[in-house]
């Protein structure tokens, strides 16, 4: 058997692995997903009846400005922990997404390198400088696709520390805003 139909048959099963990979990359986050929303979904309603049963137990105004007020730091809190959460279970299907595609990549690149050597051995006499410039053109795309991709991780890194920053901003400020509702109710109590 020639070496060519066995190269035809290597990249066709490197393809569908690759496929496969990608499937149970995919797969994986939205099983993440799943279980992180029935966690969610679970605990709320948990909370719900438990915060229900205290609703119940207010006896006055004050006592109801207060519960009110209490309701909102935890939820603000949870809120950015979930968006946290699926922030992180995206980001991991895309790093798996992105390390198949750099294998994929790089196996592209020796086909293609390998196609080119191949190619320089069986040129005819003279075909020296198309072969020369078929190398020259493979080594700036494979410059070029580096580049890219180092930039589009460096936007990423950056991307996912701005999200950080500004996720512990609204924690903050959501905090800033619970205790200032908070504090007109314990005045009203302590002036009574």
């Amino acid at each position: 058997m020639s070496a060519i139909p066995q190269q035809v048959f290597a990249t066709q099963k490197a393809s569908l692995d690759n496929l496969l990979a990608v499937q149970g990359a995919f797969f994986d986050g939205f099983e993440k997903l799943v279980d992180l929303n029935l966690k969610v979904m679970k605990a709320t309603l948990d909370e719900a009846a438990q915060k229900s049963q205290e609703a119940i137990e207010v006896k006055d105004a004050q006592e109801a400005v207060a519960f009110t007020s209490s309701l909102v730091q935890p939820s603000a809190e949870k809120t950015l922990a979930y968006g946290k959460h699926v922030y992180d279970i995206v980001s991991s299907v895309q790093g798996s997404l992105s390390r198949l595609t750099e294998e994929q990549v790089a196996q592209a690149q020796q086909q293609i390198a390998d196609a080119v050597e191949q190619f320089a051995k069986t040129a005819p006499t003279g075909s020296e400088s198309a072969v020369a410039l078929l190398k020259s053109s493979l080594a700036s795309v494979n410059n070029a696709y580096e580049s890219v991709s180092k930039a589009a991780k460096q936007a990423s890194q950056t991307a996912e520390s701005n999200l950080t920053a500004a996720a512990n901003a609204t924690l903050q400020a959501a905090n800033s805003a619970a205790e200032a509702a908070g504090k007109p109710a314990r005045a009203r109590r302590t002036a009574a």
